[in-house]
């Protein structure tokens, strides 16, 4: 705790103080010191998992374009698959990884939950690849919420663009 009568003349033992002080309140703990680092999370066409341990994303996607007949864009099924890759850091056990995607809307759709093992060093980590077979139902911006232990880790953004098919008259 920072009280009045800890402060001396000293400025630079001023300045410490007024840094690690909140309001005379006790430094807040860092809860988040065990989290693990995030090394990678897309969406791509396919990974490839090489026999030395080493993975390979293809053509790393942010954005479909679906074309179809009618005006208002009808539901359609997304093939692709979501690449994530950790570090450790301190984070050692059996964790919990979320998937959590939401609609243009801010609607929540059907969330994942993933068992991940983290060990080794603090510079290894597990990757994890899901292939997803996704249905889309609108187009616009879904965020894909990645968590870990529901604490937020990152957002993945994953744009659907429909265009509207215009076809040939007959004739003309």
């Amino acid at each position: 705790m920072c009280v009045q009568s800890q402060f001396n003349q000293d400025p630079i033992a001023a300045l410490f103080l007024e840094f690690n002080c909140l309001r005379g309140e006790p430094m807040p703990e860092q809860p988040e010191i065990f989290r693990p680092y995030l090394h990678v999370a897309t969406f791509c066409e396919k990974v490839l998992q090489e026999g030395d341990g080493v993975n390979s994303i293809i053509r790393m996607i942010d954005r479909f374009t679906v074309q179809g007949p009618s005006e208002e864009m009808q539901p359609v099924l997304l093939q692709f698959m979501l690449y994530i890759s950790f570090k450790s850091g301190f984070m050692r056990g059996k964790q919990k990884v979320s998937i959590r995607p939401k609609s243009p809307r801010g609607e929540d759709l059907p969330s994942m939950d993933i068992p991940v093992l983290f060990e080794g060093d603090d510079d290894r980590g597990p990757a994890i690849v899901i292939p997803l077979g996704w249905t889309a139902n609108e187009e616009g911006v879904f965020w894909w919420d990645l968590y870990v232990n529901d604490v937020l880790v990152t957002r993945m953004p994953l744009r659907v663009v429909y265009q509207q098919m215009r076809m040939p008259i007959p004739g003309s």
